[in-house]
């Protein structure tokens, strides 16, 4: 496991609860703004931080992370400039879990080999890479000197049989996706999350995190109590989308701190 984020989740659990996971698109709606708001998440309450890498064919992402990717490309985004974003990020921060989060084409068009190598002395903890399953495991070999972990999705669909070929190879922590379906469009009921999240841990040792349909610290608190990690995305980058122009780094630092109250007055069990 990276050492960041192996840290990180040592010492949530020292503290008894569970982590909050921000994402945001790298680049979106601007790279001055982009930055603004990296740079001031982790005081905000973001425990790890999610950057999504833009690609103009987010297949698995709805309207508002699509539309995020959109406004990242057309203001010059890249991947040059999404691990310039990490480089600059870890002059002021060396202990924040980053994962980039997105599709294998950006990966295959930069190269694997370059881009792990790139990733790795940028400052990147982890990669969430959505189209590609455990049975492509061409980058599992270099990932195992790069120090990054491969994090791999779970979700509602993922029966008994398949369950022990996805976290085979997984490292940092599960990320369960709570619905069926693309991001930012419904909600899972507590009860499964919670049922989920109890299966998943009977076959990793590995911290799980649940995301997709969290958007209130409400829903952030009721996943808390269950999950040792919780991922909001759509909510933030609808916040970020409503604001442009108006203080728009300041609104989404302001619904980081309220998620992360959320997540911090969670009941979890000792």
């Amino acid at each position: 496991m990276s050492a960041r984020i192996e840290v990180r989740f040592a010492e949530l659990a020292e503290k008894g609860r569970a982590g909050l996971v921000t994402f945001l698109t790298a680049g979106d709606p601007d790279p001055e703004t982009s930055r603004e708001i990296l740079m001031g998440m982790t005081d905000a309450g973001a425990d790890l931080i999610e950057l999504g890498m833009p690609f103009s064919d987010p297949m698995a992402d709805g309207p508002a992370i699509q539309l995020s990717s959109q406004r990242a490309l057309a203001a010059g985004a890249s991947m040059q400039t999404t691990l310039a974003l990490v480089r600059e990020f870890r002059k002021s921060d060396d202990a924040t879990p980053i994962i980039l989060m997105g599709y294998y084409n950006p990966i295959y068009i930069y190269g694997p080999d370059k881009f792990l190598n790139d990733a790795a002395e940028a400052g990147v903890d982890g990669l969430i890479i959505v189209d590609l399953p455990p049975e492509e495991d061409e980058l599992l070999a270099p990932l195992k000197s790069s120090g990054i972990d491969l994090i791999y999705l779970t979700a509602p669909t993922t029966d008994d049989a398949r369950l022990p070929v996805v976290v085979k190879n997984a490292g940092g922590f599960v990320y369960y996706v709570s619905i069926t379906g693309i991001t930012g469009t419904k909600s899972a009921v507590q009860s499964d999350i919670a049922s989920a999240v109890a299966r998943l841990k009977r076959a990793t040792d590995l911290p799980i995190a649940v995301g997709f349909g969290i958007r209130t610290p409400d829903q952030a608190a009721e996943v808390a109590e269950c999950a040792d990690a919780v991922v909001v995305g759509s909510a933030l980058v609808s916040e970020l989308a409503s604001n442009i122009g108006a203080g728009c780094a300041a609104a989404v630092h302001k619904l980081v701190r309220e998620l992360a109250a959320g997540v911090a007055r969670a009941d979890k069990p000792k």
